[in-house]
């Protein structure tokens, strides 16, 4: 039996879209589970990914390419997937805060946990703190992921973490922020409980986030 899941690994690792809806249905007609599909071949590629780009060895581009090619082998996988298959991490908020037009940063993040179990909501950009507070208790987060490429508007996200605390959910819900002049220290210093600096070490940090709260 061909091996599948590597071949889909590698396709999505490499953003050859053609290659994983092809192996997809490849899968699907020899009987494979449309669980291990997705798991072990779709996400094990985006991981990987993932993990080269922390490395250094991959670009955004590649990222864009490849998040591309896992959708189009999840199209064709979700009319057979179950409810099971799909492992939901949990809830993430994301959005670029209010004064802040830059998407890119914010959509690659969605991209990546979106690709990686997470349910993900996107505010758009120039999101109030109250707008972040308000989806936030509609959607029932865990994570507000909030993004900042600006020096004049990362002041806003302080507000954001108040906002969530005036909500009265801040013993559910983490903070998660990340934006070219964000640091660790800035999101110690405003009692945000999460910081990335790139879309891979995002999912890293909702995941370990979740871990936080369980």
């Amino acid at each position: 039996m061909p091996d599948y899941l590597a071949t889909l690994a590698e396709g999505v690792r490499t953003g050859n879209e053609k290659l994983v809806t092809q192996t997809v249905e490849e899968a699907l007609n020899a009987g494979m589970a449309p669980g291990e599909i997705l798991n072990q071949g779709l996400v094990a590629g985006i991981r990987a990914l993932g993990q080269l780009f922390k490395d250094g060895q991959a670009y955004l581009p590649e990222i864009l390419i490849s998040v591309r090619a896992m959708r189009s082998g999840m199209e064709k996988l979700k009319p057979h997937l179950a409810a099971k298959d799909i492992q939901k991490k949990g809830t993430v908020v994301v959005g670029t805060v209010e004064g802040d037009m830059h998407d890119i940063g914010k959509n690659l993040v969605k991209m990546m946990l979106e690709s990686n179990g997470y349910d993900v909501h996107d505010l758009g950009v120039d999101v109030s703190a109250d707008s972040f507070a308000q989806a936030t208790r509609d959607t029932n987060a865990d994570i507000v992921a909030t993004s900042a490429l600006l020096t004049t508007t990362m002041t806003i996200i302080p507000d954001i973490v108040t906002a969530v605390e005036k909500a009265g959910l801040k013993k559910k819900v983490k903070v998660m922020i990340g934006g070219a002049p964000i640091t660790r220290q800035f999101a110690d210093e405003i009692g945000a409980e999460g910081y990335a600096d790139d879309c891979a070490s995002a999912v890293d940090e909702a995941d370990r986030l979740m871990k936080l709260a369980a």
